[in-house]
């Protein structure tokens, strides 16, 4: 388990643009998709990192509750599948029924979309306002698998909450995961 950190992709920072399948209804889903909502929340996770698992039924919970309030959900797995077979589509497929996610689950099998958010890490969330400006990067919340912090989502939810306000936090804490799995040699110049 590595304690890789957010690279705190710079606040402001317009959407980039994905256009990636749901592995549960294999529909393409793109960044227009969400022209209508109040907000969207871009999360990169994958199945098998134990940061994710320790989160995961919360981040349901949340996302629901973002959704009820207009802001859009998307989550995406980027990792290398050949080497992380736990994270192919036919098991985030079933790890989205199971947990009966309410978002999108995307697979970036290119991993162009992950290095276009400059995403490092799973969980690397991404709170862009109705303007697909970036207004939150960073933690769910201080929990970690081993600390005795209650998992709530509590930086999410203030975050989100903030864009009611037009108002941004700018102290915000880096996620800290799991190292996205890249495909060797699609490293990124921000990776290690």
């Amino acid at each position: 388990m590595s304690n890789t950190p957010s690279t705190m992709l710079e606040l402001g920072t317009q959407a980039p643009e994905f256009r990636l399948f749901d592995t549960v209804n294999n529909q393409l889903v793109s960044l227009e998709d969400f022209d209508n909502a109040k907000g969207l929340l871009v999360v990169f996770i994958c199945n098998h990192c134990p940061f994710v698992q320790h989160i995961l039924d919360e981040f349901v919970i949340t996302a629901r509750d973002l959704q009820q309030k207009g802001i859009g959900v998307v989550a995406i797995s980027s990792n290398d599948v050949e080497n992380y077979p736990d994270d192919s589509p036919v098991k985030m497929a079933a790890l989205a029924r199971e947990k009966q996610f309410s978002f999108p689950y995307l697979y970036d099998g290119t991993q162009e979309v992950a290095k276009a958010y400059r995403a490092a890490c799973t969980p690397d969330f991404f709170l862009f306002d109705e303007n697909d400006k970036l207004v939150y990067r960073g933690q769910f919340d201080d929990s970690r698998p081993g600390n005795d912090e209650a998992v709530s989502g509590q930086d999410i939810r203030e975050a989100a909450d903030l864009l009611f306000d037009e108002e941004v936090k700018e102290e915000q804490k880096p996620s800290m995961g799991c190292n996205i799995k890249w495909k060797s040699g699609n490293e990124p110049d921000y990776f290690g």
